[in-house]
């Protein structure tokens, strides 16, 4: 499935537009208090405020565009030497919003894939997921399933890009960790792509890092399930792939 050139940043902004609409507004107001003759401490405020507003914009905006639509993130060749050979049951999972299962079964059409969704509205309770949820329910084929309470299902490949994070805490994505690690056939991966909590990410979102989790606690949630990290690596500085067996 082919993506528009700029289709990443224009759902982020769409989920996430009051945010938007507030740095530009904060970004209008201290810098004309910058640019009046207002006392020089006034006039400093409004200037670090408006580059503080400016860099958030470009910054996030930047690696927006940068990993959703200029990365091989959703052309998943990255993907394509984790899959088994042959046919095979590939398992995605999200929480709220499903923007990857077209593309993958455009992608794979030897997999199997079943979809996996494990919104809650009573603790998943951001804004920007309910915007995405009522802009884009879930497909009738879509199985419902609690993050912690998962069907009766197998898969040789799971992968969760871009979701378990919106479970908060470690207990909480231990128990995901452990409903795949059920889920899994003999040889089978886990598959998962993050954000992490971390300086590329704090550059570019600003204090918005502090909603992805830090290398060292998502490694306490898999070894909680018994699983252990295979290998990782980057898909830009802003992105990282946890391989799990």
């Amino acid at each position: 499935m082919n993506r528009s050139r700029f289709q990443g940043v224009r759902t982020v902004v769409r989920f996430n537009w009051p945010i938007y609409v507030a740095a530009v507004a904060v970004l209008a107001v201290t810098a004309t208090v910058a640019a009046l003759p207002f006392p020089g401490l006034f006039r400093m405020a409004g200037t670090l405020a408006a580059a503080g507003a400016l860099w958030f914009l470009l910054g996030s905006l930047g690696a927006t565009h940068w990993v959703y639509d200029r990365s091989d993130l959703y052309r998943w060749n990255w993907l394509r030497s984790l899959c088994p050979s042959g046919p095979f049951r590939l398992l995605v999972c999200h929480t709220g919003f499903d923007e990857v299962s077209a593309g993958l079964r455009a992608t794979f059409p030897e997999a199997r894939i079943e979809v996996l969704d494990h919104f809650d509205a009573g603790t998943m309770t951001e804004a920007s997921i309910r915007r995405a949820r009522a802009l884009h329910p879930p497909p009738p084929a879509t199985l419902a399933a609690p993050f912690d309470r998962w069907p009766d299902i197998k898969a040789d490949l799971i992968l969760a890009p871009l979701a378990v994070h919106e479970l908060r805490s470690v207990g909480e994505r231990a128990a995901w960790f452990a409903e795949a690690r059920r889920s899994l056939e003999p040889g089978g991966t886990i598959v998962v792509v993050e954000h992490l909590r971390d300086l590329p990410n704090f550059l570019a979102f600003g204090p918005g890092f502090v909603h992805f989790h830090t290398a060292a606690a998502w490694r306490r949630s898999w070894q909680q399930a018994g699983l252990g990290l295979e290998r990782s690596f980057s898909l830009t500085p802003f992105l990282r792939v946890f391989v799990l067996k």
